[in-house]
């Protein structure tokens, strides 16, 4: 269970049309680069060195438009944490990726799709689109919504959605985007700390064919949230709901052809959106996010890291909440792309339901986390049907365990599609990580760093090393980081910045190999220490499941008297009736003795609403702490199926 710097195996090996194809291997060539690996790390180490020619190039290569030029691309006057980019330039999101392909030989394109959970599937055109976003965005400014006023969007994800982000952005307002899920408390919280003038939400949503009451859950929100002066309601399943006069409105309702207002002429620098995180302990973190930073991160991610093209068509099942809902809306539709917006399961109501959209749609690029493998793994026979249209898989949101990818990559994409592994997150408003499609990749690895991040793996002392678990750091900034946490600039320095000088410490364990690399190996702090090694919880994972019977597995570190810290495992298993004495020796057979959890047979774990699994309250339970801020987890993965420990007999 070592971590080798010994050369792997690559299991993708790109075919001469992906590398034809790649958008950043032509943009190297024209920079003057070569196009294997060793070039694309020649060109990482030069657009770190030499921001200001790198940004540039990016930004005229993938035609980000800026209304008034930038002085510089980086201003780094308030110091490294908190830098400015592309000062003095002016640049507004809606107009990036909905109004001005309106106005040319994209008016026509399909913009946004839309399959809803129970079966509905609707589009817009870019034409529609952009009409859509300058009705709405007019409508909210006779609302009273002004330049800076923050708006909450409570909404599945549905056409409105992007329409009410993007309109937000066309009027220089703040988009803060949140779950679909949330419980009225947790809405709350956001609404209060944002100061929030106006909220967007829906009568309900379904999930499992079960409704969810937004509208209710909204105003049991609103009546602790008194700034918000103004209520918009999408009439999304038609059901019934409590109008109050004077407050709420119906999307549908509002005029058709209002007063038009212009496009906010906002500076690079202007915020876009605050997108909360939560954490264990302590309220939300809001991270901030710019215009001219998330639409070139987004830009650059979606283009050269996935290979986006104006003639892909992206399908993603997000929220709102997760970063990747704003992502996609942001930047394939910045590139030209189409996007599919899915409400719901990749496995309801049909096991297959994932694989029905990508034909429906002609899906090229798929974003699929490891959970949703997974559970498509377990739903159905493992077999998926002929996607002829389906070039590439992203993965992100958690560590791969080796057999989901494998299947993913064998039984699903016949060995012909890259899994493109990508790791990041919402404070850095995209990825830090990236398996380039075209190059070659080691099973469930990432080949580098995206263009532009200068990062790296740390051990305790705060130095590189290759070939061992570390921290996953980051020693420059990039375009896309948060712009500090909204209205608390020390809790951010505090989180980020305080453990090195200089140096972003992200709060993933990190290993980078001889060959280039990388994989993440879990979050730090879910770092066990067993027999004198800090291991990653996912490195145990996949061992354990490598047992068929295990379709999903948790583990963690709880106290020892003897050892300081062991292992605890909770697997769901495929069918009831496995002998638990069985099952543990298994566990120890492919684990090894040194690292061989306790295992527990629990029929859930608990997850939050984006699928990740939520190690740290699993901890908490089991041991009796205080299990902290519970706001994003799905209430279908109950966190009382894990086990109190109740000592031993």
């Amino acid at each position: 269970m070592g971590i080798s710097s010994r050369p792997e195996e690559m299991a993708w090996v790109p075919g001469p049309a992906v590398r034809e194809r790649a958008r950043l291997l032509a943009a190297m060539k024209s920079w003057g680069f070569g196009d294997d690996a060793a070039a694309v790390a020649e060109l990482g180490r030069r657009a770190v060195a030499d921001p200001e020619w790198f940004w540039r190039e990016a930004l005229a290569d993938l035609d980000l438009e800026f209304s008034v030029p930038f002085d510089r691309v980086l201003d780094e006057s308030e110091g490294k944490e908190f830098p400015r980019w592309f000062p003095g330039g002016r640049i507004n999101v809606a107009e990036l990726a909905a109004l001005r392909h309106a106005r040319g030989d994209l008016a026509g394109k399909t913009a946004v799709v839309y399959e809803g959970d129970g079966g509905a599937r609707r589009t817009l055109t870019f034409a529609e689109l952009a009409a859509e976003v300058s009705r709405f965005a007019a409508h909210l400014a006779g609302l009273g919504v002004r330049r800076g006023d923050r708006v909450v969007l409570f909404m599945p994800v549905v056409p409105e959605a992007a329409v009410a982000f993007l309109a937000i952005a066309m009027i220089g307002a703040v988009a803060v985007p949140t779950f679909s899920g949330y419980a009225p408390d947790a809405l709350a919280t956001r609404l209060q700390d944002s100061d929030a003038v106006l909220l967007v939400t829906a009568d309900g949503t379904t999930r499992r064919d079960k409704v969810v009451e937004m509208k209710a859950t909204a105003d049991a929100a609103l009546a602790q949230a008194p700034t918000v002066r103004s209520v918009v309601v999408v009439r999304h399943l038609g059901t019934d709901v409590p109008m109050q006069e004077g407050r709420d409105v119906y999307y549908d309702e509002l005029a058709a052809d209002p007063e038009p207002v212009p496009t906010a002429e906002t500076e690079s620098n202007d915020p876009l959106a605050i997108v909360y995180t939560s954490g264990t302990t302590g309220r939300p973190k809001g991270i901030v996010h710019s215009h001219g930073g998330f639409a070139a991160k987004t830009a650059v991610d979606f283009a050269y890291g996935f290979d986006v093209h104006a003639d892909d068509v992206v399908s993603w099942i997000t929220d709102l909440g997760w970063l990747v809902g704003p992502m996609l809306m942001t930047g394939p539709l910045q590139l030209g792309a189409t996007i599919v917006m899915i409400e719901g399961l990749p496995t309801h109501p049909t096991p297959n339901r994932m694989w029905e959209i990508v034909n429906r749609n002609g899906v090229t690029v798929q974003g699929i986390a490891p959970t949703a493998a997974r559970a498509l793994k377990a739903a159905g026979d493992g077999s998926a049907p002929a996607m002829p249209t389906l070039k590439t898989f992203v993965s992100t949101g958690e560590a791969w365990d080796e057999p989901t990818w494998w299947w993913l990559f064998d039984e699903v994409g016949g060995r012909e599609r890259a899994i493109v592994n990508y790791s990041g997150g919402t404070e850095v408003g995209g990825g830090i990580l990236v398996g380039y499609p075209f190059l070659p990749a080691a099973p469930a690895a990432f080949t580098g760093p995206l263009p532009g991040v200068d990062a790296a793996v740390l051990d305790d002392d705060g130095k590189p090393v290759v070939g061992q678990i570390g921290e996953l750091a980051v020693l420059n900034t990039f375009p896309g980081m948060t712009h500090a946490f909204w209205q608390d600039r020390n809790r951010y320095l505090d989180t980020y910045w305080s453990r090195w000088d200089g140096v972003w410490v992200h709060g993933d364990l990190a290993s980078v190999d001889d060959a280039g690399m990388w994989r993440i190996h879990g979050r730090s702090d879910d770092t066990i220490k067993l027999s004198g090694r800090r291991v990653g919880p996912a490195e145990i994972e996949a061992a354990l499941l490598r047992d068929n019977r295990i379709t999903e597995v948790a583990v963690i570190g709880v106290p020892d008297e003897m050892r300081g810290q062991r292992a605890v495992a909770f697997a769901v298993l495929r069918a009831d009736g496995v002998d638990n004495e069985d099952l543990q020796a298994t566990a120890l057979a492919n684990a090894g003795k040194s690292f061989a959890p306790e295992v527990y047979a629990v029929p859930t774990l608990p997850k939050t609403k984006n699928g990740k699994i939520m190690r740290r309250a699993i901890r908490s339970r089991f041991i009796g702490a205080q299990i902290g801020d519970m706001s994003s987890l799905d209430p279908a993965t109950p966190l009382e199926d894990i086990p109190v420990y109740a000592g031993e007999d």
